[in-house]
């Protein structure tokens, strides 16, 4: 590609401004000099703007947490601030400013800013007053002569506030020109594309607008006494994943959560849970609707809910002795009730009441070790549309990995084996199968064929397997 930043690549920090729009036109306009692009959100970015819109014209996952690993294991940010020619903050908000001549690493733009010998590039927007206060003053002064940023001083004109006065983001060619001329006479930094954060494949249009998608996500923790538990161990990083691609793609998203070790998104509804029961309670709470109707349109049930609680608990700390033993009890099976009660039947099978309208297509999760033997089974005794089964000791594809190796059953008894993939893109792909799911239903809205069965199939009847027992 042909142009003035061909070959060069830029980091593009956003920040939470009311000007963050204009981000993807500044977006646009780096492409189309010829620059790769790595999206950066400060902690606000994605409530004024969202990563789809970004990830759709740089081809790369916006980088939103500064925690957050490539596919690889390597650090996002880090990679950034090594390989990046430049590094454009626009627009740039007053909280930024702050932290940045503060030094304060809190979010993926100011680490990212901390790490590199890149040049920066501040395009400062805001109300007038705060563009005007001493402190502002001060802190855009430090960035410029003590760090030796580029700023890119706003405009005078009409501001978010009604009001007119300087503020306003500078002119979006004339914040490209100041990248331009920050790198023109450095040489390129990674010529290699391999030094670059990885590419992603398609990016999906926002397919689910309008759906009310609930995800759980995380394990259980069922109490001993007050301060052991028993759990698993999940971080909760496939769920979360999900919950992520279902807000970016337009649903309107609930989180119901357990025990987590991974940020919770912003931009969706959170539900917070400790015990199996508590995630059961959450999960029905959320099924039934207004007049009857389904509460949700999609169920991905992505928690790793615990087999087994004590009978009781101690309601004071157990003594450290010679040994303990624990009388256990199986949990409920939240998915396989969920399903019965969608389909309007009692917990022993048994039809007692109208089945949910629209029925919700219903997706679950089966954690094997060295065989996905088991899984078919899974599907029928708990009544789902979709199951992603995968072999958690596998290398890359267990609990607290970046990636996962899943196999997708479906209720018309097709198979598909992924390969090993980011979560993020195993939640796509999931969703994917969500979206079309959804698609068949609301075309036969009254033909009883239920999202995952053979056209047909209605429930009960033959080709029927979602409740046998």
């Amino acid at each position: 590609m042909s142009g003035r930043l061909a070959g060069r690549f830029i980091g593009l920090g956003v920040t939470g401004s009311i000007a963050a729009y204009k981000a993807v036109e500044i977006l646009r306009l780096l492409r189309a000099e010829g620059a790769e692009v790595q999206v950066l959100f400060s902690n606000g970015a994605s409530r004024f703007v969202a990563p789809l819109t970004f990830e759709a014209l740089s081809r790369r996952r916006v980088d939103a947490d500064v925690l957050d690993l490539l596919p690889d294991g390597r650090i996002g940010h880090i990679i950034v601030a090594d390989a990046a020619d430049a590094v454009l903050v626009a627009p740039a908000s007053a909280a930024w400013l702050s932290a940045m001549a503060d030094g304060l690493a809190s979010d993926t733009v100011t680490a990212t800013c901390l790490a590199t010998s890149a040049p920066v590039v501040v395009a400062p927007a805001m109300d007038g007053d705060m563009w005007s206060h001493p402190a502002t003053r001060s802190n855009v002064a430090r960035l410029r002569d003590e760090f030796g940023y580029a700023v890119v001083d706003p405009e005078t004109g009409p501001l978010a506030s009604g009001q007119s006065g300087p503020g306003r983001l500078a002119a979006l060619p004339a914040i490209v020109d100041a990248v331009v001329q920050a790198v023109e006479r450095r040489p390129i930094r990674a010529a290699d594309a391999s030094a670059l954060p990885p590419t992603i494949g398609e990016v999906r249009d926002a397919d689910l607008l309008g759906r009310r998608i609930v995800v759980s996500a995380g394990g259980t923790a069922e109490p001993i006494d007050p301060v052991r538990y028993i759990g698993n161990r999940s971080t909760g990083r496939m769920g979360i994943a999900v919950a992520h691609a279902a807000r970016d793609r337009g649903a309107d998203v609930t989180l119901v959560v357990g025990t987590v070790s991974v940020p919770l998104p912003d931009g969706v509804r959170i539900v917070r849970v400790e015990t199996a029961a508590e995630m059961g309670d959450a999960l029905v709470d959320a099924l039934a609707g207004d007049d009857g109707r389904a509460g949700f349109d999609a169920l991905v049930m992505a928690a790793a809910v615990a087999d087994f609680r004590p009978r009781s608990e101690s309601p004071t700390k157990l003594a450290r002795g010679g040994g303990l033993t624990l009388d256990l009890v199986p949990t409920t099976d939240i998915l396989a009730g969920i399903a019965r009660r969608a389909r309007g039947h009692d917990p022993d099978g048994t039809p007692a009441r109208a089945a949910l309208d629209p029925r919700p297509v219903l997706v679950g999760f089966a954690a094997e070790t060295g065989s996905l033997g088991r899984a078919a089974d899974k599907l029928v005794r708990k009544g789902v549309d979709l199951l992603v089964a995968n072999d958690v000791a596998e290398a890359g594809s267990g609990f607290g990995t970046e990636t996962n190796r899943v196999t997708f059953l479906s209720q018309d008894g097709t198979t598909e084996a992924l390969p090993l993939l980011p979560k993020r893109e195993v939640a796509d792909r999931i969703l994917d199968r969500v979206q079309a799911l959804l698609d068949v239903r609301d075309r036969n809205p009254q033909t009883g064929v239920a999202p995952g069965l053979p056209n047909g199939a209605a429930p009960g009847g033959a080709g029927w397997t979602g409740e046998r027992r």
